[in-house]
C-alpha cells in the first residue's frame, strides 16, 4: 500500500492523528483562531510545498493544519508561503 507523502492529516489514513490535531485546534482561544477560509487559503499553500510529508513541515516540525489554524503564526520557509494575520 503506498503511503500519501505530501499531504495533509486529513487526508492520510491517520484517523487517530486526524482526532488528535482537531482537539488540538479546538483548545486554540477563538480570538487566536484564524478564520476557516484562510485556513483554508493556508493548506492549499501548504499542499503545494516541497517540505510537506505527511501532514508535517519539514522545516519546522509541526503539523500543519495546527499551524495553520492559528491566526499569528506564519509559514517557516523563505521566502514565506503565507503570513500571520
Amino acid at each position: 500500500m503506498s503511503t500519501c507523502r505530501r499531504c495533509l492529516i486529513r487526508d492520510m489514513n491517520r484517523e487517530d492523528l486526524r482526532l488528535m490535531i482537531e482537539e488540538w485546534i479546538s483548545h486554540i482561544p477563538k480570538e487566536n483562531r484564524a478564520a476557516s477560509d484562510l485556513v483554508k487559503a493556508r493548506l492549499r499553500l501548504c499542499m503545494d510545498c516541497s517540505h510537506l510529508q505527511n501532514g508535517t513541515c519539514q522545516l519546522c516540525g509541526c503539523y500543519v493544519e495546527y499551524r495553520a489554524a492559528h491566526r499569528y503564526q506564519s509559514c517557516p520557509d523563505l521566502p514565506k508561503r503565507w503570513e500571520q494575520e
